[in-house]
């Protein structure tokens, strides 16, 4: 069975990067702590809706779902007490939502998830999410084990630390449950494969979505458009692709978070504005098509 895996940022920042520099502003880590809380209590939300439409069928899922939910409440909770101990405030991000992205990048005419087609689409996204959060917190924690000690750097470190083995535990049981579809015939593996390539992309896309604010995000975003509509039957590819043409190209959220990083630099340290994230912002001009997604066997 194809096994995806998560991409760089722009095919060249990934996580010991982002989190190398992380972990040296204060805010910026708060900023990540926080949208860490805001997705994990959003997918207690979106797994509830799921396990509602599944209706008790099969069992054996729903109890697994049930019990995700609860380790995304609990995580969400730890998240809320240390954002709170560290007096800091627990509000909805200013930047857009990796979640909100992900649900505008869904195909709305999937099969339903009683049918076994929408069951696998469903298990394929949670699966790319769960490895995603996995790889996110790798990378903080790593990053904060090389950042001086400092009691609250600690306090961080062992909050995420409980979280992440969790984490990996969503990715088994979402890895186990495709497998055993897999398995069932040589149809059933090509469907589930298909399906991991498909959400792997979206997931990425996703992403991207709400990490990259450099110059040419939105050609960038229109080119995960068309990698993701070529994974669709060819006649649903250009309904998929202008319906969200419009929110590329205008991306308000991404212009909002462009805007609140201004902000933060001016704020914080105006002279860096011209040294740093200017050229930063342009940077993005080298790449004006997204990396091309791998995956291996």
């Amino acid at each position: 069975m194809a096994v995806s895996y998560p991409r760089k940022v722009l095919n060249s920042i990934g996580p010991k990067e982002v989190f190398t520099e992380v972990v040296k502003e204060r805010k910026a880590q708060v900023l990540f702590l926080n949208s860490y809380r805001f997705n994990e209590q959003r997918s207690c939300a979106e797994l509830t809706n799921l396990l509602e439409a599944l209706d008790g069928k099969p069992q054996e899922l729903c109890r697994e779902i049930s019990h995700h939910i609860n380790d995304e409440a609990r995580h969400a909770v730890w998240l809320t007490d240390l954002l709170c101990e560290l007096g800091e405030d627990i509000g909805n991000p200013k930047s857009g939502s990796y979640i909100d992205e992900l649900n505008a990048l869904f195909d709305k005419g999937a099969d339903a998830v009683q049918q076994e087609d929408g069951l696998i689409s469903a298990l394929a996204s949670i699966n790319a999410t769960e490895k995603r959060g996995c790889q996110t917190f790798s990378a903080h924690i790593a990053a904060l084990r090389q950042a001086p000690a400092t009691e609250e750097n600690q306090r961080i470190r062992e909050t995420l630390e409980k979280i992440l083995p969790e984490e990996a535990g969503h990715v088994r049981w979402g890895s186990r449950w495709l497998g055993q579809i897999a398995s069932r015939s040589p149809e059933h593996r090509q469907r589930v494969n298909a399906a991991k390539s498909k959400y792997a992309l979206i997931e990425q896309a996703a992403f991207e979505a709400v990490m990259d604010i450099t110059a040419g995000a939105e050609l960038r975003r229109l080119g995960h458009l068309v990698e993701i509509a070529n994974t669709l039957p060819a006649w649903e590819r250009p309904g998929y692709v202008l319906e969200r043409l419009p929110q590329a190209l205008l991306a308000p959220n991404l212009q909002k978070s462009r805007l609140f990083a201004v902000q933060r630099v001016l704020e914080d340290k105006p002279e860096k504005l011209v040294e740093q994230f200017i050229p930063m912002f342009l940077s993005g001009l080298r790449h004006p098509r997204p990396p091309m997604a791998t995956s291996q066997n």
